[in-house]
């Protein structure tokens, strides 16, 4: 019990003073924060603790993702897929190829040539080139025939449920994306209920601005703009894209053809045009894109080219030269923010289906002040009455188990740092109950020391059986208690997880330091002191 290695108190002593350095920052000001993060090394931490929504306020929004419109791209996606499998087997049709619904509907006259297209189609069927619903699904769609040489081919339910199961993961991550993007700090972002999203930004105010941001498609194209005497059944007139709800002033005639897609992008940055200083994104196409890109204004150098966001022309600069290096400028009387929200929107994508908000709340600061305060009391005032009962009832080792609870708070707050999670409100529950659990980790191995000592042990003997007896009895209780955190965590969320974090670290950090700490604080008083008799 009296012999502590040296190693083991430098090291228990230097993770005890890291968990402050970690702590510090939180305890700061944004401001003062940044300011002296330039002065730390790179590996410390800089970061504050990050506050939940219930604490700080921010947004919070509940999205569905449109389940008619993952349908009708799917619908258009499988007519898009018979055409070219129709073309590369040279299959005349009589009339086109309709879509209606969850149905495909395309009429082959001459009995040969609908039995070579039934073959391909069965292949699609199974997943064999279908690109639309994947290759997992066994039944993509159901093909069945009619007269005259009718084939319908209609999706089947557990395809699309499949496909919407998928959109709302993409949602998910274009919205991470997207949210990520604007620098606000840890937002929830989940899946809720079949075909939900959550969406909680913590400190964030200007709410418009994230529905803005993820309730756009996002859909680039890069579409020339159309001759006066082109094909009208191949030119769509398009408005320019309207900023801040102004009005339209101009309208444009655009080829239906998509030369460049938005997802050919790999990245785009907001900047400022060389020539006017005005804002500006600049992008960069990945090799299909910037070959294709290449391509379409080396052939109509002079012309007018579209840039279009959402179905609304963004500009429509004229091509001056063949732009062959994969990237490019947009640019549409920009403000900074708005260069700034168009960059990031292109560089998370477009989303899979159209969103609806159907529950929007914000958090004002008032509430999350309220909850903060009552929070500190819970906290301060749990603290208190457990520092005086261990004071009060144990004398020097309650001065011993003390430091180590306030250790014990600092590391759980180190932890939280170091996990980049959100403490929440029930999170600053879980604190409160490591705290009592903490305490009565050394109750139990106290109680065991004055038991020993009762049945006549020396101090020492009775010191070091009180420890080693005691142990076994603390990793069963909070082993049983980590079962619960883990559990909570997994199979909960939002504030539960919150809870659940808090609770899984303070257990950890109870076994470090009511064991650990308060046994080599106590071997260096008993090296010190040589006591006489057991001072609880």
């Amino acid at each position: 019990m009296q012999r502590f290695s040296r190693w083991k108190v430098i090291s228990i002593l230097a993770m005890t003073l890291l968990a402050f350095l970690i702590i510090i920052p939180s305890f700061l000001s944004e401001s003062t924060r940044q300011s002296i993060q330039r002065h730390l090394p790179s590996w410390l931490p800089a970061k504050a603790v990050v506050l939940g929504l219930d604490l700080q306020g921010g947004a919070h929004m509940v999205l569905q993702v449109d389940s008619r419109d993952v349908t009708r791209k799917e619908v258009l996606s499988l007519r898009d897929d018979v055409r070219r499998m129709l073309r590369e087997e040279k299959v005349r049709l009589a009339g086109g190829i309709g879509a209606s619904g969850q149905t495909v509907q395309v009429r082959i006259p001459d009995a040969a040539n609908r039995e070579k297209a039934l073959k391909r189609l069965r292949t699609m069927a199974q997943g064999g080139g279908l690109t639309a619903l994947g290759t997992n699904a066994p039944n993509n769609f159901d093909i069945s025939e009619g007269e005259n040489g009718l084939l319908r081919l209609t999706i089947t339910e557990a395809a699309l449920n499949d496909r919407i199961r998928r959109a709302i993961g993409q949602t998910i991550e274009v919205l991470r994306k997207r949210v990520d993007g604007v620098g606000t700090t840890e937002p929830n972002i989940q899946r809720q209920g079949a075909d939900r999203v959550l969406v909680q930004v913590p400190g964030l105010k200007d709410t418009q601005r994230l529905k803005d941001l993820i309730g756009k498609p996002a859909v680039l194209e890069f579409r020339m703009v159309a001759d006066p005497g082109a094909n009208p059944s191949e030119v769509e007139q398009l408005n320019e894209y309207a900023k801040d709800g102004k009005t339209v002033t101009q309208t444009y005639n655009v080829e239906k053809q998509v030369l460049v897609e938005g997802k050919d992008l790999t990245d785009a940055q907001p900047g400022f045009d060389s020539r006017t200083n005005e804002p500006v994104v600049n992008f960069r196409f990945n090799i299909r894109g910037g070959q294709r890109f290449g391509q379409a204004t080396t052939v109509n150098v002079g012309k007018l080219f579209a840039i279009i966001l959402d179905g609304r022309v963004i500009s429509a600069p004229r091509i001056l030269s063949p732009i062959t290096g994969g990237s490019g400028q947009i640019s549409g009387n920009f403000t900074v923010q708005e260069a700034n929200d168009l960059s990031v929107l292109l560089r998370a994508g477009a989303l899979p289906a159209k969103l609806t908000i159907v529950e929007e709340r914000t958090v004002g600061p008032g509430l999350g002040q309220d909850s903060i305060d009552a929070g500190k009391r819970a906290f301060y005032i749990a603290s208190a009455l457990v520092l005086v009962y261990m004071l009060l009832t144990y004398g020097m080792f309650g001065v011993f188990a003390n430091i180590a609870l306030i250790i014990h708070i600092a590391m759980v707050f180190a932890g939280l740092v170091l996990l980049s999670a959100t403490l929440t409100l029930p999170g600053i529950a879980g604190i409160v109950l490591t705290i009592g659990m903490a305490v009565d980790s050394n109750v139990l191995i106290y109680e065991r020391i004055r038991e020993e000592h009762r049945l006549g042990r020396s101090i020492i003997s009775a010191l070091d059986a009180g420890f080693q007896r005691a142990f076994a009895t603390i990793i069963d209780s909070q082993s049983t208690t980590m079962v619960v955190a883990i559990i909570l965590y997994f199979m909960g969320s939002g504030p539960v997880r919150g809870f659940a974090v808090t609770l899984g670290l303070g257990i950890i950090t109870t076994i470090v330091t009511a064991v650990t700490m308060t046994r080599m604080m106590i071997a260096l008083w008993y090296a010190w002191k040589r006591p006489t008799t057991l001072p609880i």
